[in-house]
């Protein structure tokens, strides 16, 4: 079918043929389309890979939020000021 976009050419490695057959396992109804079962897999992993995302930058975000404030009173009061006088300005 004539097209604009990009295409792409895989050749069915022992690993993409077991991924292939997981992938007809789970959607039945296109286990005997393999284009079909490729672009799902790829979509699927997109939607991984994004919620991956989310979780690693949510878990950073929780370690930060958990350690602000840790040096609280480490420092004696106009300590910063002291450090910004002893600069030129």
């Amino acid at each position: 079918m004539p097209t604009t976009r990009p295409r792409h050419t895989l050749t069915e490695t022992d690993e993409l043929a077991a991924a292939l057959r997981v992938a007809g396992e789970h959607w039945p109804a296109q286990r005997d389309d393999r284009a079909a079962l490729l672009r799902a897999l790829v979509a699927r992993g997109a939607e991984s890979l994004e919620r991956e995302d989310r979780l690693q930058r949510d878990e950073r975000e929780q370690r930060v939020r958990g350690a602000a404030g840790a040096a609280t009173g480490s420092f004696p009061a106009g300590a910063a000021a002291a450090l910004h006088d002893e600069w030129p300005a």
